[in-house]
């Protein structure tokens, strides 16, 4: 209920704030998720042997792609995004609209670093074969480089996308308030 009028929101203001509570909710768990491998996965890996490294990175990799669950958040994160930023523009809500926008961009770019350089890093470090028989690290120390760096990159890109989520939730919930 509108507390100033006694009337219920618009379908519009519902879907909005499903769609601004589900992106922040879905980009929080991808943020989580890169920040875990940049502050604990990747630092404890790098403190072991290479073929640990290979291993754990190989299977830490077949089991995000064969997981549904993480497939469907990290697509859904940006539809969710991009449709509670359309959402708001059509009811004329600028700010919220605005910060959904750049969160959608922001998450994009996420996106797009992660098919252009870490899938393929992933599946490089795949085609290796089995840790146990390899020689040549050249493989590894190449991932090891580009893969952690383009991962911090993603954690500040996501954590900047739940900032721009927080911003618009905060301006719709005040908007809808009203």
């Amino acid at each position: 209920m509108n507390p100033e009028h006694g009337t219920p929101p618009s379908a519009t203001s519902r879907a909005a704030t499903l769609l601004l509570g589900l992106s922040t909710v879905l980009i929080g768990l991808m943020a989580g998720l890169f920040f875990a491998f940049d502050v604990s996965v990747m630092p404890g890996l790098a403190a072991g042997d290479d073929r640990t490294y290979v291993t754990a990175m190989q299977n830490f990799n077949a089991a995000i792609d064969g997981n549904g669950l993480f497939g469907s958040a990290f697509v859904l994160a940006l539809l969710a995004t991009a449709a509670a930023a359309v959402v708001a523009h059509r009811q004329g809500r600028r700010g919220p609209a605005v910060w959904a926008a750049a969160a959608a961009l922001a998450y994009l770019v996420v996106l797009a670093i992660t098919f252009a350089v870490n899938i393929p890093l992933n599946n490089e470090l795949a085609d290796a074969g089995d840790a146990a028989g390899l020689t040549d690290f050249a493989v590894l120390e190449k991932f090891k480089g580009t893969w952690v760096t383009t991962n911090i990159l993603r954690t500040l890109l996501c954590t900047a996308a739940l900032t721009a989520l927080a911003r618009a939730l905060l301006l719709h919930g005040r908007a809808t308030a009203r």
